[in-house]
């Protein structure tokens, strides 16, 4: 399952390519305006984006470089442009994949896991999965669970949990969440990853003043523990 923002202006593909995701797990936010999708997805990332080029406010190609300035999320563009100065194009500003219409929704379910996969293999978390007290997480499947209960995390959710995971019982400095998950230089007075944490101890069913696997360290940083530990 895989949180998807699609931006596609054509109504009647929009819907399709909705409901065909959806029967397959997937959740989808749809956008037929791209410039209100780049501050969704700037506000909150999803686990990958479908991108068409032909759109009305911004081209597709100039909406793909503005998404890359503020966000590293997988975007696979699906357009009817099959003219190979675009596909290039579109590669080469940091598309992950490349889909030309029509295609089928098995396809592109394909390659919705695959650059899923991809991005999970380059990021700060471990590559094996781990087991903490009820907890576990699969970083190569991006699955977690908790007490055999699928968790329903997004992919910057999932990345902290991960990454917290491969330095079980260490504390974790916001510097290196930065730093490892986010890819970006330490930012003192952001609250990102603060926000990140609320979410992510909400879904695990802990609060900051309740912790149970989410242990903060008062001005050093967090720790992921099992509850008895």
């Amino acid at each position: 399952m895989a949180l998807v923002t699609l931006i596609e202006d054509d109504l009647p593909i929009q819907k399709g390519v909705t409901r065909a995701l959806e029967q397959r797990g997937h959740v989808v936010h749809a956008y037929g305006l791209p410039l209100a999708a780049l501050t969704e997805i700037t506000a909150e990332p999803p686990d990958v984006v479908i991108l068409d080029l032909g759109l009305p406010e911004v081209d597709g190609l100039d909406l793909l470089k503005m998404l890359r300035a503020v966000r590293d999320v997988p975007v696979i563009v699906a357009s009817a442009r099959d003219d190979d100065r675009d596909i290039v194009a579109a590669l080469d500003l940091g598309a992950d994949d490349y889909v030309v219409k029509p295609f089928s929704a098995e396809q592109l379910d394909a390659r919705i896991r695959a650059v899923m996969r991809r991005s999970g293999a380059g990021s700060g978390g471990a590559s094996r999965a781990v087991t903490i007290g009820e907890l576990a997480i699969d970083p190569a499947k991006r699955e977690a669970t908790l007490a055999g209960e699928p968790l329903e995390l997004n992919r910057k959710e999932f990345d902290i949990l991960a990454y917290l995971a491969s330095r079980h019982g260490e504390v974790v400095s916001k510097r290196d969440l930065w730093r490892d998950v986010w890819h970006q230089p330490y930012r003192g007075t952001d609250k990102t990853i603060d926000v990140h944490l609320s979410w992510l101890r909400r879904k695990l069913g802990e609060s900051s003043s309740a912790p149970r696997y989410l242990r903060t360290v008062r001005g050093v940083g967090v720790r992921l523990c099992a509850p008895e530990e």
